[in-house]
This record gives structure tokens, C-alpha cells and sequence, in this order.
């Protein structure tokens, strides 16, 4: 018995002999490509035209590849758009306050802030301290010429180069920087080029108390109200 696709073998033949790959005959013909490997067991193609079918399905590869990194470039734009909107809808419904701003700087507290001694926090992100001394500016009047700084550097990183960074970025005077800390451990490896180290900020000891005792009541409340 004949199968349905058998008065387009001539066809398909005359392609595969001419170096056609079976995709493309697949795709043109309709014919599924089981039938079409059955048909061309017995066809042989020349060298050059297994040398042209060769860099056709190169061709095909690298195409195929681009396209799926576009894809997947899209898609992930897409994630992040929606994370963005997702972000931006949830801080609408939040009001700045000053008691939110605490919760919010307590909270950073909890995971970047000194816990003894004094109200101390370090990170290499400028916006991470940007954001807590905006914090302490608003809610406890705290004068940025009164903070005492620190950094702690890599090896091979200039000090009078990133106090200068840092007091630029934080709006704190230079003279303010006080202590400069080198990472020996570090000689020998170059730093990445927009890397200024890590800038501690001191302010006393009287907030750290508050801050501490506001995310531990807040992480209870929470426990108790919505957790397991």
C-alpha cells in the first residue's frame, strides 16, 4: 500500500539529490521526515554538496541560537518590567513617614549595622548609606558634619582618592574621615575598577538602642500575627 505522501517522493528526491537538507523538504513538502529518511536511504550526495549541506545546517544552528537568546532576552526583560510595575504599585500604597522610615532603616540595621558599641553602619553601595543618613537627617536631625567615617580599602587602592569618593557621595567632610583600614590579604590582586571599598559611618550610640529594639519588636509582631 502506497502511503499518502508517495507522489511527492519524486519531488523530495529531486531536492535531497540537489543537497537539500531535510528540514527545508520537510518544511516545503509536507512530508514527515521519517518518510522522507526512509525514502533517501539509497540517495548519495556528492562531496560538495554534503560540504554545502553541512555549513546550511551550521548556518541554521547559529541562527537558531541567536534567536533563542533574543528570546530569552526578551523574556527576561519582561520579568523585570513586571517586577519594576510590581515594585512601583506596592510603594504607592505606602506613605512616607517618619515612623516608616525608621521601620525601614531599623530593618537595614538588622542586616548591615553594628550591634555594640554605637550607631554604625558599613556598605560599599553609596545609595545603601545615602538612604540612612537621609534617614537620621529627617527623623533625629543628625548633622552630617558630626560623622565620624572610616573605610576599609583593598591593598591597592588609593586613600585620598576614595575619601575624596566617599565624601562626595555622602556629603560628609573630608576631615570627617578619620580612619583608613588596608586589606593585606588583598595585595597582589588587582581591584575592580568602580570599587571604592567599604565606608563605615559612626553616630553615636543613643539611636542604635532604638533601632535595635524597634526590628526586634517588628520581627515578633510579624511572627506572631502572620507566621506558622
Amino acid at each position: 500500500m502506497q502511503s499518502k505522501w508517495y507522489d511527492k517522493k519524486k519531488d523530495a528526491l529531486n531536492l535531497r539529490n540537489n543537497g537539500v537538507s531535510l528540514r527545508i523538504i520537510e518544511k516545503s513538502l509536507g512530508v514527515p521526515r521519517s518518510t522522507l529518511s526512509n525514502w533517501f536511504t539509497d540517495v548519495r550526495l556528492t562531496p560538495d554538496q554534503s560540504r554545502k549541506l553541512t555549513e546550511n545546517q551550521l548556518k541554521s544552528l547559529v541562527k537558531a541560537r541567536v534567536m533563542a537568546v533574543a528570546w530569552h532576552n526578551y523574556q527576561k526583560q519582561s520579568r523585570l518590567k513586571k517586577a519594576e510595575l510590581d515594585a512601583a504599585k506596592t510603594l504607592n500604597n505606602i506613605s512616607i513617614t517618619p515612623p516608616i522610615l525608621d521601620l525601614a532603616i531599623a530593618m537595614l540595621y538588622l542586616g548591615e549595622g553594628k550591634k555594640t558599641d554605637t550607631t554604625s553602619l558599613s556598605n560599599s553601595e553609596p545609595m545603601v548609606l545615602q538612604f540612612f543618613l537621609a534617614v537620621l537627617s529627617n527623623n533625629y536631625s543628625i548633622d552630617r558634619e558630626k560623622i565620624i567615617c572610616a573605610l576599609h580599602l583593598r591593598a591597592d587602592q588609593d586613600k585620598d582618592e576614595n575619601k575624596k569618593y566617599w565624601s562626595g557621595q555622602l556629603g560628609i567632610p573630608l576631615e570627617n574621615f578619620k580612619y583608613i583600614y588596608f586589606d593585606k590579604r588583598t595585595k597582589g590582586r588587582p581591584s575592580y575598577k568602580d570599587y571604592h571599598g567599604v565606608c563605615v559611618i559612626h553616630c553615636g550610640i543613643a539611636i542604635q538602642r532604638k533601632l535595635i529594639y524597634l526590628y526586634n519588636q517588628f520581627c515578633h509582631a510579624v511572627i506572631k500575627s502572620v507566621g506558622s
